[in-house]
C-alpha cells in the first residue's frame, strides 16, 4: 500500500535523525495520519524538540516554533488586527499559529489565558480575530513539548486543553549504545541540517483521508467503548475519558492498522495504542497520586479484565 510506505518512510526519515526512538517516531507518524496533536512529555534533554523539528522536516512543509514563555499573549499566537492609515481599513496580521507544523515548546511556561488561545485552532482548525474566521493551512498539527520534572513558574494544563491532544508521548532516555551513537552521529555536524522531505503536504493529506477509510469492526467498535468507559468507573479515578476519547482511540487505530499494511483494525491495534491515546485524560483521585497509582498502570489492569474480540 502507497500510503503505508508514506508513513514508514517518515518514521525512517526521523529515525536518521532520532537515535533507538523508533517507537516515539511512529507514534508521531500515526498521530500525524490521523489528523491529531501530539503532547511530548519528558525530562530536559531527551530530544523531544528535535523529534519535532525531524517530523516537520520528513513532510517538507512549512514549520513555526512558539517558544511558550508567561509573557507571551494570544494575539501573539492567534494574529491580531491593525488599522493601516493608507487604506483606511484594519487589516489581518497573522500570529504564529498559522502554519502546517506548530512546535509549541514548553507550553505550560505560558499564561492559561495564552493556552486557551490554543484550544479554538487546535479543535476547529481555525482562529477568530474581532469576529472575523481565518483557517489554517491544512495539513495542520500541534506538537507541544513540557518538562514535567519542572514546576516553578509553570501553568499546568487544564483538562480541556489536554483532551485536545490525540496523544501524550514519552520518549525516556536512550540505550548506552543507542546514547554512543548519538555522541558520534552529532560528533561534527547536526543531521537534522541535512534532513530531506520524503513526502509533501498533498499527500499527508491524502493520507488522512485513507485513514478514515480503514475498516473498523463492530466488535473492536464496542472493545473500544468498553475500555473508556471502564475508565470512568475506577475507584481510584476522579474523572475518565470521555466520548471524545473513543473516536480518538478509533482514528488512532485505523491510522497504525494502515501503517502496519492493513485496510482493517484488530484488537492488537487498539491495545498499544491505549495508553498513549487514554492516560493523560485520566485525573486520578488524590489518595491514588499518595499511593503512586498511576493512569498507565490502571489502563493496564483494565485492558487484563477486558475480553479482546476475537
Amino acid at each position: 500500500m502507497e500510503k503505508t510506505n508514506i508513513m514508514q518512510s517518515i518514521a525512517e526519515n526521523m529515525g536518521k535523525v532520532m537515535v533507538g526512538q523508533g517507537g516515539a517516531a511512529k507514534l508521531m507518524v500515526v498521530c500525524l495520519a490521523a489528523g491529531g496533536h501530539v503532547l511530548i512529555e519528558d525530562v530536559p534533554g531527551i530530544g523531544k524538540t528535535t523529534m519535532a523539528n525531524a517530523l516537520a522536516k520528513s513532510i517538507g512543509v512549512s514549520f513555526n516554533r512558539i517558544q511558550f514563555t508567561p509573557d507571551i499573549l494570544p494575539s501573539d499566537i492567534t494574529g491580531f488586527s491593525m488599522y493601516n492609515p493608507k487604506t483606511g481599513e484594519f487589516e489581518y496580521k497573522q500570529g504564529s499559529i498559522m502554519s502546517n507544523i506548530i512546535l509549541a515548546d514548553e507550553i505550560n511556561r505560558t499564561s492559561p489565558k495564552t493556552q486557551a488561545s490554543m484550544l479554538e485552532v487546535m479543535e476547529e482548525r481555525h482562529v477568530t480575530v474581532d469576529g472575523v474566521t481565518y483557517n489554517v493551512p491544512e495539513p495542520f498539527m500541534v506538537i507541544a513539548t513540557q518538562n514535567p520534572v519542572e514546576y516553578m513558574g509553570t501553568y499546568p494544563l487544564p483538562e480541556a486543553q489536554l483532551d485536545r491532544f490525540l496523544m501524550r508521548i514519552t520518549m525516556g532516555y536512550p540505550k548506552s549504545e543507542d546514547e554512543v551513537n548519538i555522541l558520534f552521529r552529532f560528533k561534527t555536524t547536526n543531521p537534522l541540517d541535512d534532513l530531506k522531505p520524503v513526502a509533501d503536504g498533498s499527500q499527508i493529506r491524502e493520507l488522512r483521508k485513507q485513514v478514515r477509510e480503514i475498516h473498523v469492526d463492530k466488535a473492536i467498535g464496542e472493545y473500544i467503548v468498553e475500555i473508556v468507559q471502564s475508565t470512568r468507573r475506577q475507584e481510584h479515578v476522579a474523572l475518565g475519558c470521555s466520548p471524545r476519547a473513543s473516536l480518538y482511540l478509533m482514528r488512532a487505530s485505523q491510522a497504525l492498522a494502515l501503517f502496519n499494511g492493513r485496510d482493517y483494525v484488530v484488537p492488537d491495534d487498539v491495545k498499544s495504542l491505549v495508553i498513549p491515546v487514554l492516560a493523560h485524560r485520566m485525573v486520578l483521585k488524590q489518595e491514588a497520586k499518595i499511593r503512586k497509582i498511576t493512569a498507565e498502570s490502571i489502563l493496564t489492569d483494565i485492558l487484563k479484565n477486558i475480553r479482546v474480540p476475537s
